[in-house]
């Protein structure tokens, strides 16, 4: 019989090219990690997920500080669901999202700051906080201070490695002391940090800035005592915030939150580490003074030199 006359139909059609060993094998066997659930949403794409608009990064990205507090959701299973913009910035735009593992009660609200891409950030003063700060390859070191597009590209990410590290040990040191002036920092992932979310979470209200409010003299005292702890914590840490103001401080429940640290200047390594924490202090120190607050509490000149010592600068 000629080959011809053989039904096509009943010929075993191979595929082309040499058959690998593992080819019968599942795809989570392959690639060394369960895939995520193979449900179809309504755009028909198997990859996104029913419920949210992406999958959870918690796999891929860089954690807060352990022990996780209860609320953070690390399930893989969880949907993230942007729920639209809580502030714009110079440098980044501060989103709203909750991370949910659907049919549970399992979710957490958190505020995702994603750093704008070089082209389109309206902060260009960053020389000055960037001193101090150091690469390992000199390519990177290079391009930083030629401002190339890769250049750039580098300098965004270490505003978000910059703030999510000052963060962590913040935290870190006001757990240890019991009182805790940062958001916890939840993860990591390129430019894009996430944090909780201080406010009213049932509502997605954000808590007010510092700016917005008129505290009664009682309570304006209070904040600014606790104001004065947080930049003795910092100062002892090396650090100044760098950009402080009334306006990236948040109070939720009496108590002062610190936000927005970015810019965060090692006051030991940087040149200009001194002139940024005394004008840390003196923005501040003239809001409470405006308020009422009597003038030997908000003494610049004296609060500059208290923190200096704890920074070990004098």
């Amino acid at each position: 019989m000629r080959e011809h006359d053989i039904d096509p139909s009943a010929r075993e059609r191979r595929p082309r090219g040499k058959r690998r060993f593992d080819d019968d094998e599942t795809p989570f066997l392959k690639h060394g990690r369960q895939p995520r659930p193979a449900s179809v949403s309504d755009d028909g794409d198997p990859d996104h997920p029913l419920v949210g608009d992406r999958w959870s990064t918690w796999d891929q990205a860089i954690h807060g500080p352990e022990p996780y507090p209860d609320w953070v959701v690390t399930e893989l299973a969880a949907q993230d669901t942007e729920l639209g913009v809580l502030k714009t910035g110079k440098e980044a735009d501060v989103h709203l999202v909750r991370r949910a593992v659907p049919d549970t009660d399992r979710s957490c609200l958190l505020a995702v700051k994603r750093y704008r891409a070089p082209e389109h950030r309206l902060f260009h003063r960053d020389a000055g906080y960037l001193e101090g700060r150091r690469v390992r390859r000199s390519r990177e070191t290079r391009a930083m201070a030629g401002r190339t597009s890769f250049g750039r590209q580098m300098i965004a990410g270490q505003w978000a490695a910059a703030e999510f590290a000052v963060l962590s040990r913040l935290w870190e040191i006001g757990v240890s002391l019991g009182t805790v002036a940062v958001p916890y920092p939840v993860q990591l992932i390129g430019t894009e940090l996430m944090l909780e979310f201080i406010g009213d979470v049932d509502e997605g209200q954000a808590a007010p800035r510092l700016a917005q409010l008129r505290p009664e003299p009682d309570e304006l005292r209070g904040l600014w005592e606790q104001l004065v702890d947080v930049l003795v914590v910092l100062a002892r840490t090396g650090h100044a915030h760098g950009d402080l103001s009334p306006y990236n401080l948040l109070v939720h429940d009496g108590r002062l939150v610190l936000i927005d640290l970015p810019q965060a200047v090692d006051v030991v390594a940087n040149p200009q580490g001194a002139e940024f924490l005394a004008r840390d202090v003196r923005v501040v120190s003239t809001w409470f003074a405006a308020r009422g607050l009597p003038a030997e509490l908000t003494d610049p000149a004296a609060l500059t030199g208290q923190l200096l010592r704890e920074a070990g600068l004098r």
